[in-house]
């Protein structure tokens, strides 16, 4: 099973971005995807109040190919931390994901932190954007996961183009973080990853729409990894995370 672990569907016609759980779904046929890991491209509560349904009605016209994160703003504190359970425990989301671009909330402050760990207790994993931004770098969210070790933090983009050797260094030295393949542009950089923090720790991921899913896969596929480390990447580490049923 294939599994994608960074999709978005969101319609923002003022930005221009319109991605609807039908195109994700054609992406992903397209380039023979299982599943996929589906959220906003915008934080909750701040831009979209309701984003959590569009989400989840978003996974319900698909399910077990869909499967919903929340996308969430850490300024709202304790609102931020009741629509976290609320989406995990009442309409079964399955990870949160964290954007310092959008929200402006450094990685490791304390209401990002209050988030991170609240997912870490309720069993599900951080999705960060990691990329080549001020705050998203790997070693500005390295100190969120180190303070959070009970929690899995996932590198979204692991480091995006100038950051990927950043990325496998804070991922080989803190236990807790995962490392996703997504719009990291060196294949080469993949079988390094795993390698190092081992196939177990490095999940498959297209950013689609906004990025080409028959690419972001054909990374994976020429990367040099054994078939067993392929198939980790490609599913297995996601069922985990994911908590799917093998």
């Amino acid at each position: 099973m294939i599994i994608d672990m960074h999709m978005h569907v969101d319609d923002i016609p003022a930005l221009g971005w319109h991605m609807s759980a039908g195109q994700c779904i054609e992406s992903m046929d397209e380039a023979g995807i299982d599943a996929a890991v589906v959220m906003t491209i915008t934080d909750l509560p701040e831009v979209n109040p309701d984003a959590l349904e569009m989400i989840g009605e978003a996974c319900a016209q698909y399910p077990g190919r869909l499967f919903p994160l929340a996308r969430i703003h850490p300024w709202y504190q304790d609102e931020a931390v009741r629509l976290l359970k609320l989406a995990i425990t009442e309409y079964g989301f399955r990870g949160l994901k964290l954007h310092p671009v959008t929200s402006i909330a450094h990685p490791s402050g304390e209401d990002t932190i209050r988030l991170i760990r609240t997912a870490g207790e309720l069993g599900v994993p951080t999705l960060f954007h990691c990329g080549d931004e001020p705050m998203t770098t790997p070693l500005s969210i390295a100190p969120a996961a180190e303070a959070c070790p009970e929690a899995t933090v996932i590198l979204g983009h692991m480091g995006g183009y100038f950051h990927v050797d950043e990325a496998i260094e804070v991922a080989d030295r803190l236990p807790n973080i995962v490392l996703e393949t997504s719009a990291m542009p060196y294949p080469e950089k993949i079988k390094e990853a795993v390698a190092r923090i081992g196939d177990e720790r490095v999940v498959f991921g297209s950013d689609g729409p906004v990025c080409s899913p028959v690419l972001e896969r054909r990374k994976i596929e020429i990367a040099g990894l054994t078939a067993a480390q392929e198939e980790r990447v490609l599913g297995l580490n996601a069922m985990r995370l994911l908590r799917l049923p093998s």
